[in-house]
């Protein structure tokens, strides 16, 4: 974690929720369980893919999208960045770009947890649309690093009510919340429950899948379902194959397992969990907490 990021709540757990809403807030891996894509239809190398694709369509802010959400999903964020760029200048009027590059930018900084740039492009996205979540997050994040923790919880808690129960960075929101009020002495727990309460009725749940359907959130992202499928499926075999060469890296398997998570893919998940705490046994704390997070322990 950068030095930068445990600024934030005073212990860093801001940005542990915005992982998880850098991906799942415009539903790139979210879609249907029953959605089915040949092995052999994934490229060998889906980057190198991306990126012959985006070059050759410097106009295409969809492609350009995608080459980011992968560089994000590498932690190349430098180079997220540079390719979200591209995309906002191809549609400059997606707030979702806006709010993609934004956090590239922010999570690429090494001393400056909201860069200039990240801070103009997450107002850019707040101003397409009020209700980006990535954008409402991150502005909240902008509150707690000025000492406004109080205003930071009341944006979180806003964030919470238009959550629609069971989306992919409720639990996140909410444990971010509780770590920053306990961490500055702010009760939080009565507004959490009410900010919970008051969204049940405006977000019923469809019957099966808790919040949004899948086919709802791929839409927000405008990458079609299948390009989804196979692009996520690609990004996840090629950092379980790194991983194999490079065992000790404990992130890695931390991106792994909620990768899995996020798939459905339970079983993998406990399996790369065992596999990360047999090569890095001293890291035993950090990957075990980082499973109970993922309901896995």
């Amino acid at each position: 974690m950068p030095e930068w990021a445990r600024r934030i709540g005073g212990g860093g757990l801001a940005a542990i929720a915005a992982i998880v809403l850098v991906t799942a807030a415009i539903g790139y891996r979210v879609w249907s369980q029953h959605a089915e894509v040949p092995a052999s239809a994934a490229p060998a190398d889906p980057i190198a893919d991306l990126e012959r694709r985006a070059q050759a369509q410097p106009k295409d802010a969809r492609t350009w999208q995608q080459l980011g959400l992968a560089y994000g999903e590498l932690g190349r964020f430098d180079e997220a960045a540079k390719a979200y760029r591209r995309a906002v200048a191809a549609d400059p009027k997606s707030a979702v770009l806006w709010s993609s590059l934004g956090e590239a930018v922010a999570r690429a900084s090494e001393r400056d947890p909201m860069p200039p740039e990240a801070r103009a492009a997450f107002a850019k996205a707040a101003a397409l649309d009020p209700k980006d979540p990535r954008a409402r997050y991150f502005l909240a994040v902008e509150q707690d690093l000025a000492g406004d923790h109080r205003g930071a919880i009341d944006g979180w808690l806003a964030l919470l009510k238009d959550t629609p129960s069971g989306a992919p960075w409720d639990s996140d929101v909410q444990r971010t919340i509780q770590q920053v009020g306990k961490i500055n002495h702010i009760e939080v727990q009565r507004q959490i429950a009410v900010a919970a309460a008051n969204r049940a009725s405006a977000h019923p749940a469809m019957p099966g899948v808790p919040g949004p359907n899948a086919q709802q959130l791929a839409a927000a992202s405008s990458i079609p379902p299948g390009e989804q499928q196979q692009m996520a499926e690609g990004m996840v075999a090629r950092l379980a194959a790194r991983l194999q060469q490079q065992p000790n890296n404990v992130d890695g398997w931390i991106m792994l397992m909620r990768s899995y998570r996020t798939l459905g893919r339970e079983a993998d998940a406990r399996q790369a969990l065992a596999k990360a705490l047999t090569a890095n046994p001293s890291a035993k704390a950090q990957l075990s907490e980082a499973a109970a997070s993922l309901g896995l322990s």
